[in-house]
């Protein structure tokens, strides 16, 4: 699964278990270039990642609901009507508006 933000594309990588859930990008030093997705979640903790990341909010039908760039580490992040979740490196949630679907590419 891929996310295309102009010419470019973002692997993302769909988390369904437990212990890949848990772990996210917790604990990793390098800058990421891919994307993790994070279906069926309403909430999610960004605490112990090693650096600032963005995140997308979105409905069942990967509509976007809320968008946050540079998120800090130590935060709590929750919303009633969100269904999946997704972390994005920095920066490309700029391309992104709220109220369209997320381009998913399979």
């Amino acid at each position: 699964m891929y996310l295309k933000i102009k010419n470019k594309k973002i692997e993302i990588y769909k988390l369904t278990k437990f212990t890949e859930r848990f772990k996210g990008l917790k604990f990793i030093l390098e800058p990421i270039d891919y994307g993790l997705y994070f279906p069926n979640k309403r909430w999610i903790s960004t605490n112990f990642l090693c650096q600032n990341i963005d995140i997308v909010l979105t409905d069942k039908d990967n509509i976007i609901i809320s968008i946050m760039e540079n998120v800090k580490s130590e935060k709590y992040i929750f919303k009633f009507k969100t269904k999946n979740i997704y972390f994005l490196p920095l920066g490309t949630s700029k391309y992104l508006t709220i109220g369209k679907k997320i381009p998913i590419v399979l």
